[in-house]
């Protein structure tokens, strides 16, 4: 399996959550790809690839930054994602209840309704918990993998 994984990010906390989730599936996956979203076109987004996103979450549930050109460019094109499948990872805080992981979840709603397929549980990290994110997403991954794999 090919696998690309995006992040958007504000502070550098899902950036660093998508090199560590890139390094643990590099070491059994051969083409492995990490990319910050505001380096990304959404046309490059293709069912041979099982995209992974990571983005956190700024402001009152907005994108973060680097997430902003990725979304303009996708609304722009509404890229047909039939056959994309994919896996989301979100984060926030539980603090703030209204807005948590939202960041994460307008990405999710541009592929769903493109017709991209969410595969597996949908993960999030809460900044007001004490677990660090990579740790979190790192035990969320086994998951995913698995209902890719099933889903083949």
């Amino acid at each position: 399996m090919k696998f690309t994984v995006l992040y958007g990010t504000e502070s550098g906390n899902s950036e660093l959550i998508a090199e560590d989730l890139g390094a643990k599936l590099r070491e059994t996956h051969d083409d492995v790809e990490v990319f910050d979203l505001q380096n990304f076109d959404p046309a490059e987004l293709t069912p041979e690839r099982f995209t992974i996103v990571v983005c956190s979450t700024h402001g009152e549930g907005d994108l973060p930054n680097t997430a902003i050109p990725f979304a303009e460019a996708f609304d722009a094109a509404l890229p047909d994602l039939t056959g994309v499948r994919y896996a989301m990872f979100g984060l926030g805080d539980t603090f703030y209840e209204e807005t948590y992981s939202q960041g994460s979840e307008h990405i999710d709603r541009r592929f769903a309704q493109q017709g991209a397929e969410r595969v597996g549980d949908y993960g999030r990290h809460d900044a007001s918990s004490w677990d660090m994110g990579s740790d979190v997403a790192l035990e969320w991954l086994p998951g995913v993998l698995e209902a890719a794999s099933a889903t083949v």
